[in-house]
Formats: structure tokens, sequence, C-alpha cells
């Protein structure tokens, strides 16, 4: 079964939030300053948005890793 290209987006979305929560914490321990813990989250945030999709969707046209899917009503004994 294929994904959607929605669902890659909305997977890629809210897998972003979680890194860029991840960042601005990090950022801010590190520079001590909200400001620049901000920005530096907020610029990956786009950033890695994009990776992620155009990541996905590669992986999407790959076959490496996956079992081909039985026909209805047969079994698949491939290994």
């Amino acid at each position: 079964m294929a994904d959607k290209h929605y669902r890659s987006l909305v997977k890629a979305v809210s897998w972003r939030v979680t890194g860029s929560v991840d960042t601005l914490m990090i950022s801010y321990l590190i520079t001590g300053k909200l400001k620049w813990a901000l920005t530096i989250s907020g610029v990956e945030l786009f950033t890695k948005v994009g990776l992620y999709y155009v990541h996905e969707r590669v992986w999407e046209k790959l076959q490496f890793g996956r079992i081909k899917e039985a026909e209805t009503g047969k079994p698949n004994f491939e290994i």
C-alpha cells in the first residue's frame, strides 16, 4: 500500500515540530539566549520539513525492504 503525498507532508510536519522543540531546547542551553534559540529552531523547521518530504517520497519509490503482497486468496511463501 502506497502513502498519499499529504500523508508524507503531515508526517514531515509532525516530526519536525518534535525535532524543532528539541533544537529549541538545545540551542537555548548552548546560547542562553531565547531569541537565538527561536531563530535557529524556526529556520530548521522549514528546511527540514522540505528535506524530510523529499526523503519520504524517494523511499516510497524504492522496493528495498518491502515484501510483495500476496494476491487475494493465494498464500505468499516468499522468504
